[in-house]
């Protein structure tokens, strides 16, 4: 079983786009009005840098996910939007999920699906964030989930963990009936690019018997951009507000005489916002198609 309107957000490889992907496509949600939460599983908790709060060690969610204490919230991380913090602790997550299983406790799918369900009711939107190479944290998301993202990069590693994840996908499957494959995005590449989208297509076909779909926005490659947004805790669609304040403060050290500083390194990002909003449009609307599927089967 799994926890309504859920999404993991996985691959097999890290540094492929996944955590701006959650928190992009879930910021936008929010910013359109749904109650949104994310939930980063990743002992990395690279949520934190995206969305500008202070680094957390993981630990509360640890103690959550191993005993009944509820998930720790960060309430109002942005407006309609909260966070369950990523951190260090969590990579004895899976050691310690796994003693529990082994002496007949629930395994890690089980108490995630739990805590989430406690939750649900407050959220038009869960996104799982989940650690790039952890089969039993990733096989949990996926349990609770509804659907799963996959971004990947045009390097055949990042293709050969778009494999792996498809390979987990599959596996889950019987045990979590629900689960759909929402789709594969195309991460730091060029909207030209289509034999990266047939390679991505080929690779997927041998493990789930037909092609995946692949969301038709691509994120374009703006490494300034990027690191504007880590650097200041702002996504993507917020750096345009950053950069008016950047331009006023730029304009008043001039006419002081002093030498402006610490200014944003992109010019302009507003086509990588575009590429977001359009990318959170598609997962949304896929996602909703998802489950008239499922309501129509049932």
């Amino acid at each position: 079983m799994s926890v309504n309107r859920t999404i993991a957000v996985a691959q097999g490889k890290g540094g492929v786009g996944k955590t701006s992907l959650v928190c992009n496509v879930a910021g936008l949600a929010a910013a359109a009005g749904s109650r949104v939460l994310i939930v980063d599983l990743d002992q990395q908790g690279n949520v934190a840098r995206d969305l500008g709060y202070k680094p957390d060690s993981g630990e509360e969610l640890l103690t959550s996910l191993i005993t009944g204490a509820p998930l720790p919230l960060l309430v109002g991380v942005r407006d309609r939007l909260d966070v369950v913090a990523g951190g260090p602790a969590l990579g004895d997550l899976a050691a310690v999920m796994t003693g529990r299983a082994q002496r007949g406790a629930g395994d890690l799918g089980d108490v995630l699906e739990r805590k989430l369900s406690d939750v649900a009711s407050d959220y038009d939107l869960i996104v799982l964030d989940t650690p790039p190479g952890d089969r039993i944290v990733v096989t949990a998301a996926l349990a609770a989930s509804r659907a799963v993202v996959i971004p990947t990069r045009s390097d055949e590693a990042s293709l050969d963990g778009v494999t792996r994840i498809a390979e987990r996908f599959m596996e889950v499957r019987a045990r979590n009936p629900h689960l759909r494959l929402a789709g594969v995005v195309l991460f730091a590449i060029s909207s030209r690019t289509t034999r990266l989208e047939r390679d991505v297509r080929r690779s997927l076909e041998g493990v789930l018997g037909d092609a995946a779909p692949v969301f038709d926005t691509r994120i374009r490659h703006l490494d300034s951009a990027a690191a504007d947004a880590r650097r200041r805790g702002l996504l993507v669609h917020e750096l345009e507000q950053a950069a008016i304040g950047d331009r006023v403060a730029r304009i008043d050290a001039l006419r002081q005489g002093s030498t402006p500083t610490g200014g944003l390194y992109a010019r302009d990002s507003s086509g990588l916002a575009g590429d977001y909003a359009n990318l959170a449009q598609e997962i949304l609307t896929r996602v909703v198609q998802l489950e008239q599927e499922m309501a129509t089967v049932s």
